[in-house]
C-alpha cells in the first residue's frame, strides 16, 4: 500500500460533498491502511479523524434514504412522490 496518501484535512463541506458511495469506499481505504499498522502515527490519528467524519456522513445519508423510503411506503394512495423530507 504504497501508493497511499495522508488523508487530506477533513472539512465539513469536503466530506458533505461525497455522494453516499464515495464516502463508504474512502472509509473502506482508510480501514484497510489503519489495520495495517504501517501509517506514522500522526497519519493514523489524521486518517481516523477523517474516517469518523465519513462515518457520520454515511449514517447520515442513510438516515435521510430511510426517510424517504418511509414517507413513499406511507403514502396511502398508492402514488409515489416525496413528502418534505429533509
Amino acid at each position: 500500500m504504497g501508493d497511499t496518501k495522508p488523508p487530506a484535512v477533513t472539512t465539513a463541506r469536503d466530506v458533505a460533498e461525497l455522494s453516499f458511495e464515495e464516502a463508504l469506499a474512502e472509509l473502506e481505504q482508510i480501514v484497510r491502511g489503519l489495520e495495517g499498522g504501517q501509517q506514522k502515527l500522526e497519519d493514523a490519528i489524521g486518517a481516523y479523524e477523517r474516517g469518523a467524519a465519513l462515518r457520520r456522513h454515511c449514517e447520515s445519508k442513510l438516515a435521510e434514504a430511510e426517510a424517504r423510503v418511509a414517507a413513499i411506503v406511507e403514502r396511502a394512495d398508492g402514488t409515489i412522490g416525496m413528502r418534505d423530507v429533509e
